[in-house]
């Protein structure tokens, strides 16, 4: 959650402090950081993470419109291993969602135009790329509403149980 600082003028927030983040033993490393905007509601994007060894953190903004926006827990030890969690990410609320390494990530728009802005550790590799299937039924993600678009990548998912005998 963002700590703006208001006045007549308007805020100033921090969108990242790298003491906070090793405070809390999280990634400070970022190489690259992506825009995504999508036109309509109901667009779904993902569940997508990268195997071993370009495995990433990401975190997540949305800065204009709406998503609901998901990480499922793919690491085979995990206690939460098939778990999901899921919030509104809202460009009025300014909060951000933190994907750590062995987590697969998604998200669908909830407004028109909705855009994200997200920060990754590890550079695009297309062949360690996974697609979780956004409607697994062992995952049973409860999506606030039906996904409309679908990327034909993104339709070809595969199940948890297929994702967890790939990622190591």
């Amino acid at each position: 959650q963002l700590e703006p600082r208001d006045d007549e003028r308007g805020f100033f927030s921090r969108l990242f402090c790298a003491r906070e983040f090793e405070e809390y033993n999280l990634n400070t490393r970022w190489v690259n950081i992506n825009n995504s905007l999508s036109k309509s509601i109901g667009t779904l994007r993902g569940l997508h993470l990268q195997n071993k060894p370009y495995t990433e953190v990401k975190l997540i903004r949305c800065i204009k419109g709406s998503i609901w926006d998901v990480i499922v827990d793919i690491r085979k030890q995990s206690t939460t291993f098939g778990k999901w969690y899921g919030m509104e990410l809202d460009s009025e609320k300014r909060n951000m969602m933190y994907v750590p390494k062995g987590f697969a990530h998604g998200f669908v728009s909830l407004k028109e135009k909705s855009e994200i802005i997200y920060l990754n550790s590890e550079f695009y590799e297309p062949n360690s790329e996974l697609t979780l299937t956004w409607n697994d039924l062992e995952v049973n993600i409860d999506w606030p509403i039906d996904p409309i678009y679908i990327s034909e990548k993104d339709k070809k998912g595969i199940s948890i149980k297929e994702v967890s005998e790939f990622y190591n």
